[in-house]
């Protein structure tokens, strides 16, 4: 397996684990402001610290997934690269944006909106880099693979939505819906549900491929259970955003089509991973531990997301639960119980092929105390939803302030086993990143790198 070939997608990979780090901490420094509001406001007030958290640990999913994308083309059917120029290009070009996003967040500089809260023209360099992966996968692929596999399918299709639905999350700049508050809500939520099936897209695909390439059959690519689930998750990807806006005044067609579609590719999802994971024989397990162990650990919290999204995508649970900490406990199961696992199989399944000598047993105890703290985190969020939908709906006379004072030592929990999480992905990433500095010696890109 040729490393140096490979040592910008790896860059992706390596930026991609800073930035669930940084987006770790900007969590825990949001949380103890829940506990003691007057924490660094002056530095950094909760409307800077809510955002830095957000776009770091959106960095990570798609950074990774990227990275991934980029790493396995030339190491799958003997495929070369169209270009690795534009490869590089489209690096540093996402790291400079960054790098200014989080600058803007710094300064107070805002302008957007939901997931994209920096100024709207650093839109354009990022659609940019998006339109260079675009022209770099698909010249890549076309004509040089007949029947593609699903996963190909779905990183391809990932990168054209997501495209299309980050250059529509800024259609409310046009003054025909920015002065018309239901359409501009309405697209907003619209673009920003479309945007995460998007990147699921990357994401499940690579999960699919990590399957395929574990087991050694590359059928489970090809199956028509695969190809169904691809297209399921395309109809969500197109449609199922439309269970977020159940309070906008829309067409009671959209809500229904919504309700019947919204959560319906986790089933398969799971359905899936599950009959993999039974169907794999035991010295393949142990040969691929970690990666197992992580793709197995998505299943099971795509079961228990699976649960509570069924739950809130019924019209009179959503009512209650809309703006509450159980949105949030949904959107952190989704983000890190599932993407960041099947993204951390997809690291961990790369690093151990390049370096198999790396210390297991230490990232192993990492998973478990991720683990263990990501569901009791999990928990926390639900119960102090639970509280806050109560204080909303079921009492009278209540201030805010003394039901924040109330759910204090739920809020402390959240803090506390929030920075279990940290830890454990601290432990698992540690080590990772030390194999990455050392196996590729990411001083520099080298001119070997080039087509």
């Amino acid at each position: 397996m040729n490393t140096i070939r490979n040592k910008t997608s790896i860059l992706f990979i390596a930026t991609a684990l800073l930035a669930l780090l940084l987006g770790m901490i900007f969590g825990i420094l949001s949380g103890l402001q829940y506990i003691l509001p007057e924490f660094i406001k002056e530095i950094l007030p909760f409307n800077s610290l809510r955002p830095f958290h957000v776009t770091s640990v959106i960095a990570w999913i798609i950074l990774c997934a990227v990275g991934g994308i980029y790493y396995y083309l030339p190491n799958s059917e003997a495929l070369r690269l169209y270009s690795a120029r534009l490869l590089q290009i489209h690096y540093f070009l996402f790291l400079i944006i960054g790098l200014a996003v989080y600058y803007s967040y710094f300064t107070g500089d805002f302008g957007g909106k939901e997931y994209l809260e920096f100024p709207p023209y650093l839109m354009l360099p990022i659609l940019f880099g998006w339109l260079l992966f675009g022209i770099n996968y698909y010249k890549t692929m076309v004509g040089k693979i007949r029947n593609w596999p699903v996963y190909y399918w779905m990183w391809g299709t990932g990168i054209i939505f997501m495209t299309y639905h980050l250059s529509e999350a800024y259609l409310w700049l046009h003054p025909e819906i920015k002065n018309n508050f239901i359409k501009s809500l309405a697209i907003q939520w619209k673009a920003g549900g479309s945007f995460v099936g998007s990147w699921n897209m990357l994401v499940y695909g690579t999960a699919i491929y990590l399957m395929a390439k574990i087991k050694g059959d590359d059928s489970i690519g090809r199956n028509r259970k695969s190809f169904f689930f691809y297209f399921l998750g395309l109809t969500n990807l197109m449609f199922g955003w439309a269970h977020h806006i159940y309070i906008v005044p829309t067409a009671p067609w959209v809500r229904y089509v919504a309700y019947g579609i919204s959560m319906t590719e986790w089933i398969i999802l799971f359905h899936m991973l599950y009959e993999w994971k039974k169907s794999l024989p035991e010295e393949t397990k142990i040969k691929n531990l970690l990666p197992y162990k992580f793709l197995v650990m998505a299943d099971v919290w795509v079961f228990l997301n699976l649960i509570l999204a069924l739950l809130f995508s019924i019209p009179a649970i959503n009512f209650f639960t809309h703006g509450t900490h159980i949105t949030v406990a949904h959107s952190m199961g989704t983000t890190i119980g599932i993407n960041t696992t099947i993204l951390l199989a997809s690291v961990l399944y790369i690093i151990t092929k390049n370096k198999p000598d790396i210390n297991l047993s230490f990232i192993s105890k990492g998973f478990r105390i991720f683990n263990v703290s990501l569901l009791l985190f999990w928990l926390c969020l639900l119960a102090a939803g639970v509280k806050r939908s109560h204080w909303m709906y079921f009492t009278k006379g209540i201030p805010f302030s003394e039901m924040q004072s109330q759910s204090h030592w739920i809020y402390v929990a959240f803090l506390l086993f929030g920075t279990g999480i940290f830890i454990g992905l601290l432990v698992i990433t540690l080590p990772v990143l030390k194999t990455i500095i050392t196996t590729y010696n990411l001083k520099g890109i080298n001119e070997n790198e080039h087509p």
